[in-house]
């Protein structure tokens, strides 16, 4: 459990910090996979707009994790901007547990 008597920004680092690196970890898990495999239950430009989303996904990740570290971890960040960014994971969690499965079943 968390000490709820830390400071804000110990609190902001506890939290956040590791958050950030878990969507890094897993929007470059997800770009390797869209870059390296042939999805054959998406066509072509879907998985290129997948793909393009999770690029997208990991700029913002690394702006955000830039000023998390230039402010030494004085900000916070909205949840309506890390929202998107789950749903985004979500989304290619689905795809690559399917393309596994469909892997596996060859």
């Amino acid at each position: 459990m968390l000490n709820s008597n830390l400071p804000e920004p110990e609190l902001l680092k506890t939290i956040l910090q590791p958050l950030l690196e878990d969507f890094q970890y897993w929007f470059g898990r997800s770009r390797h996979l869209l870059e390296t495999e042939q999805i054959a239950f998406l066509d072509e430009q879907q998985q290129f707009d997948l793909l393009e989303r999770v690029k997208q996904a990991q700029q913002e990740v690394n702006s955000a994790q830039i000023l998390f570290k230039v402010t030494g971890g004085q900000v916070g960040i909205d949840m309506a901007v890390m929202m998107p960014w789950h749903q985004l994971l979500t989304e290619c969690w689905k795809v690559g547990m399917r393309f596994r499965s469909e892997q596996s079943h060859k």
